[in-house]
C-alpha cells in the first residue's frame, strides 16, 4: 500500500485518485485547522502538521470533487472560519447580515473542491489581433436580464451570453470582443448590505479564483466555461475586467475573510493602518511575494482553465506600487512579462489610482494597452461646443501620439473610449448636465462630478423633436469618432441600445432596471444600433487596412468625421513617426 504524503505546491486544493492535497500559506497562522462541511453543515476539523516556507498543507483520504471546506483560525480569541485564497469555487452567492463576526464567519458560503475537466470539443480561441478588436463592456446579468428573446431559465446567467438570441445580436452588431466586468466571486460592503444593495459591478473581490454563482443556475465553473466555448465557437474573445488593487477585508476595521489572517504583509501599510491607494481601505502589495504569487497564479488559472483571451486591470496603477511611487519595472510587470502564459494574452491598464503618483497614463511597460481618458475628456468637451480643443481633439484622433508612438502599434495601441461603466452612458451623455444618483443612497455625493455633458435644452427625457435629434447627431458624432480614432475601441454595450441610466453615472449598486439593459427598442433606437452597426463595417473595412499600411509607409486614410449624419468626409495623410 502507497502512503499518500501531502506536499506546499500547488496550493489550493488538489485531488487525485486518492484524496485531496490541501496547502495554503499562513505564515502568521501556526494554529490554522482544516474544516471539512457535510451537507447540513456540521464539520470536522484536522490540523495541517507538515509546513514548508509558510506554507500549511496536509493530504486527506477519500475526499473528492465536490467538498465543501474552509479553514478555521483565531481572530480575537474566537474561532473564525476563513475562506481558502486559492478555492475555485464556491457553493453560493455571497451575502451576511452587518456587523459580521466570527459567529457569523461560519455561515458563509464554503469553498468547493474542484475538478478541473471540460469539454472545449476542440474549440480553438479566435487569437484576434490587436488593430481588429473592438471592446463591448459588458455586464453578465444586465446584458440579458431583461432580453425577452432569451429564455427566462437564462436571463441574467452565464448562459444567456450564449443564448440565440445574444449571439444573433453579436453578429448583427458586429461585436467580435466581450470585456466582462468581474465575474470573479464579489462581497457587498457593509454599507451597501446595511441599505440592502449589492455590488452590482463586482469590483470588491472576496476570491480571485471563484466565478461569481450569482450568474449561475447550478455550477458556475462549468457554465462559465460553456459561455467561453460557445462565444469562441462563434469568433468572439473574452476579456475579463479583474481586480487586485484591493479585497473584500475593507481597511483595518473591515472584516476577516482569508488574507488578514493569514500573512500580516499582503496588504501596503502606512505604520499600523492598511494603504488606502485605491479607496477601498486596504491596497495588495505585489511587491510581497506572496501576494505576487498569487496575483499570478489566479491570472494564469483564467487562461489556462477558462481560456479568457485577456485582461482589463482595473486601477492597475496599484500593480506597480512600491509606496508612494510607481515603478513600470515593477515586480508585477516582470512576472507578466516572462510568463509563458500571460505573455500571450491582451493586457489593458486603467493606468491610474487615487494615491499620489497615481496617474500613469504613456507609463505602462511595453506590450500593454491603455485605456486613454484623455480622448474621452477632449472628444466630449469638442463636441460640447467647447473653445479650445481643436487640435488636442486632431491628436487624440490621430492615436495619441504624444503618448503612444506609432511606431509601437499595435502592441501600444491606445484604447480609446467616450463612456465606460463608471461616468454617464451615451443617451445620458446628451440628455443630462449633471448626475443623479440618489438612488445610490449617498445625496448624490458620489460619482464623477466632470462629465462634460449637456442636455441640450431639457434635464433628461424629452418629448422635443429638437432637442431629440440634436441629441442622436450628438451620439453619431461621439461613436464616428470613437471607431475612426487610431486605437482600440471600447464601446458599451449600453449603448448600442441607447439605453438610459436615469442620469445615473455612478450606479455600481444598482442591480435593476437603472442598469439592466432596456430591450424595448423605439424606432429611433433601432436606427440607431443600424446606424452603428455601419459604422463598425467600415471601420474594418478601411481603419483596420490602415494600420498594416500605417507600419510600412505613410498612407492616405479616409474617415468619418465632422456631421456624419450627412456623410461629411475628410482625409489626411499621415506617418509613423
Amino acid at each position: 500500500m502507497t502512503v499518500q504524503c501531502s506536499r506546499p505546491y500547488p496550493l489550493g486544493a488538489t485531488t487525485d485518485n486518492s484524496g485531496c492535497n490541501f496547502a495554503i500559506h499562513a505564515p502568521d497562522c501556526p494554529d490554522i485547522q482544516l474544516a471539512l462541511f457535510e451537507e447540513n453543515g456540521e464539520f470536522v476539523t484536522h490540523t495541517l502538521d507538515n509546513e514548508y516556507a509558510g506554507i500549511r498543507h496536509v493530504y486527506i483520504h477519500g475526499v473528492k470533487p465536490g467538498q465543501r471546506y474552509g479553514y478555521v483560525v483565531q481572530v480575537q480569541g474566537k474561532p473564525h472560519l476563513i475562506s481558502d485564497p486559492y478555492a475555485k469555487a464556491l457553493e453560493s452567492a455571497l451575502k451576511y447580515n452587518t456587523p459580521f463576526s466570527s459567529s457569523k464567519s461560519f455561515r458563509l458560503p464554503k469553498c468547493i473542491v474542484c475538478e478541473d475537466t471540460f469539454d472545449w470539443q476542440g474549440i480553438a480561441a479566435p487569437n484576434r489581433p490587436r488593430d481588429e478588436m473592438i471592446l463591448f463592456e459588458t455586464h453578465v446579468k444586465g446584458v440579458s436580464k431583461l432580453n425577452p428573446e432569451v429564455p427566462e431559465a437564462q436571463r441574467g446567467a452565464y448562459s444567456g451570453l450564449v443564448s440565440d438570441a445574444m449571439l444573433a445580436f453579436y453578429r448583427k452588431q458586429g461585436i467580435n470582443t466581450l470585456q466582462l466586468l468581474p465575474i470573479a466571486a464579489c462581497m457587498h460592503e457593509p454599507h451597501l448590505l446595511n441599505m440592502n444593495k449589492v455590488n452590482y459591478w463586482g469590483y470588491n473581490p472576496y476570491l480571485f479564483m471563484a466565478p461569481d454563482p450569482r450568474y449561475a443556475a447550478n455550477d458556475a465553473c462549468t457554465e462559465l466555461k460553456t459561455a467561453i466555448r460557445e462565444l469562441h465557437r462563434n469568433g468572439i474573445e473574452v476579456i475579463l475586467d479583474v481586480v487586485y488593487n484591493h479585497t473584500a477585508e475593507g481597511g483595518q476595521d473591515g472584516p476577516v475573510f482569508n488574507l488578514k489572517a493569514l500573512d500580516n504583509h499582503y496588504y501596503l501599510t502606512h505604520g499600523s493602518h492598511f494603504a488606502n491607494y485605491t479607496g477601498c481601505g486596504n491596497t495588495l502589495d505585489l511587491s510581497h511575494q506572496a501576494s505576487l504569487n498569487l496575483v499570478m497564479d489566479t491570472l494564469r488559472h483564467w487562461v489556462s482553465e477558462y481560456r479568457i483571451d485577456g485582461f482589463r486591470f482595473d486601477l492597475a496603477a496599484t500593480l506597480g506600487r512600491e509606496g508612494d511611487h510607481f515603478n513600470a519595472g515593477g515586480a508585477f510587470f516582470k512576472a507578466v512579462a516572462q510568463d509563458p502564459v500571460l505573455k500571450q494574452v491582451k493586457l489593458i491598464a486603467e493606468p491610474w489610482d487615487i494615491g499620489p503618483n497615481g496617474y500613469q497614463v504613456g507609463s505602462f511597460p511595453f506590450g500593454w494597452n491603455e485605456c486613454n481618458d484623455r480622448l474621452r475628456d477632449i472628444t466630449r468637451s469638442f463636441w460640447r461646443g467647447d473653445r479650445g480643443y481643436l487640435k488636442e481633439f486632431a491628436t487624440r484622433l490621430m492615436g495619441s501620439r504624444d503618448l503612444y508612438s506609432a511606431a509601437n502599434w499595435p502592441y501600444r495601441m491606445t484604447v480609446n473610449y467616450i463612456t465606460y461603466h463608471d461616468g454617464f452612458c451615451m443617451q445620458d451623455l446628451v440628455s443630462y448636465k449633471h448626475k443623479h444618483n440618489e438612488a445610490n443612497g449617498e445625496q448624490n455625493r458620489d460619482g464623477h462630478g466632470d462629465n462634460r455633458s449637456d442636455n441640450y435644452g431639457v434635464e433628461g427625457e424629452t418629448e422635443s423633436n429638437t432637442i431629440t435629434a440634436k441629441r442622436e447627431k450628438q451620439k453619431r458624432n461621439f461613436m464616428a469618432s470613437l471607431l475612426f480614432s487610431f486605437g482600440i475601441p471600447h464601446i458599451l454595450t449600453a449603448d448600442v441600445l441607447s439605453h438610459t441610466q436615469k442620469g445615473n453615472n455612478n450606479a455600481y449598486c444598482q442591480d435593476n432596471d437603472i442598469s439592466w439593459l432596456n430591450w424595448e427598442l423605439s424606432d429611433r433606437k433601432t436606427a440607431f444600433a443600424d446606424w452603428l452597426s455601419e459604422m463598425i463595417q467600415a471601420r474594418n473595412q478601411f481603419m483596420v487596412l490602415s494600420f498594416a499600411l500605417l507600419a510600412a509607409s505613410p498612407v492616405t486614410i479616409t474617415a468619418f468625421s465632422g456631421d456624419v449624419s450627412t456623410g461629411i468626409l475628410w482625409s489626411t495623410t499621415i506617418g509613423t513617426n
